[in-house]
């Protein structure tokens, strides 16, 4: 399933394995974008993440990662960054441009073959097909994704890749891309779109049951919901971050439970600078990108080996 970026300044481009299910997102900001990031969950797999503070240096970047492989996946941004040096991308040290790649990483290792993951090769191609046509579902990081894993993985759907735009009439575009990979639940408003099956797969289990229940659950490597904003609004790096902290209200709206102990989830901001914009405004429609874009992952994921989706389960009764 394909879409279409219109934020100005921004591509995308996604390798996949799909036998081994995994593969990577790579966010590109040839020219440069202002950024910032917010990480909620307790257990993150990043890199670069420390300059995106506000009191720090840098404020430019040219690419987010956004991989499976756990941290093997952190791997795919030198590839990345192989790529960048040679489309002369980078800041000047005088001697060289030296790309500023920042990144995330999801668990995935347990649900397709855990000895493959995405490498330097993987990210460098990624990288090479970045476009503003892009592919979504079980796409990049998306790839072997899953949903649903507080019954164990015998009886968790299929997550995947979303993006979704909010464009204003004055000039102002956001846009949330994001790879979900989450333990609980995703919600369309109240109705259950994909989780936990009961034994049999015809029937959703409710996470927030499972919890009020008390028992006991082991959240380890099953979790991480990972996403970039994307935006021309004119926005300072300490913007970017508010941005990124406010989107996370995004995840919270779709996703149950979410940022766990055991969770990595992360937002990133892109921002080109070209509109002027309200700072709220733009926290607000980030935040409304964010959560259609984890339904829109969500409703365009494929069923995958013994791994059903909303699209192959969508009449079972939640």
């Amino acid at each position: 399933m394909k879409k279409k970026i219109t934020v100005e300044g921004f591509e995308i481009g996604t390798k996949e394995n799909h036998q081994a299910l995994t593969g990577v997102s790579v966010i590109l900001a040839k020219e440069g974008a202002i950024a910032g990031c917010c990480v909620k969950g307790s257990a993150p797999g990043t890199r670069e993440t420390d300059l995106l503070k506000s009191e720090k240096t840098v404020e430019q970047v040219h690419s987010i990662v956004l991989s499976g492989g756990s941290a093997f996946g952190l791997e795919s941004t030198c590839g990345v960054m192989n790529y960048l040096e040679e489309m002369g991308v980078g800041f000047d040290v005088g001697v060289a441009k030296v790309p500023i790649v920042c990144g995330a990483v999801l668990f995935d290792l347990a649900v397709g073959d855990p000895n493959i993951r995405p490498d330097k090769e993987m990210g460098y191609l990624a990288a090479k097909k970045a476009s503003t046509e892009i592919f979504i579902g079980n796409s990049g990081a998306g790839c072997g994704a899953t949903v649903g894993k507080l019954r164990g993985f015998d009886t968790m759907m299929k997550g995947g890749t979303g993006y979704v735009e909010i464009c204003l009439e004055r000039g102002l575009k956001v846009g949330a891309y994001v790879c979900v990979n989450a333990c609980g639940e995703v919600y369309e408003g109240e109705t259950i779109l994909a989780g936990a099956l009961n034994d049999d797969k015809t029937e959703i289990i409710s996470s927030h049951q499972l919890m009020l229940e008390g028992a006991e659950r082991d959240l380890s490597g099953k979790n991480t919901t990972i996403g970039c904003i994307l935006t021309n609004a004119k926005l300072t790096k300490t913007e970017c971050n508010k941005v990124a902290e406010v989107a996370h209200n995004g995840y919270a709206l779709s996703i149950r439970p979410i940022h766990t102990s055991m969770d990595g989830d992360t937002i990133f901001t892109l921002a080109s600078g070209i509109a002027e914009a309200n700072l709220d405004t733009v926290c607000y429609l980030a935040q409304e990108a964010m959560k259609l874009s984890v339904i829109d992952a969500i409703k365009s994921a494929e069923s995958v080996q013994n791994i059903p989706s909303y699209r192959s389960t969508h009449s079972i009764s939640e």
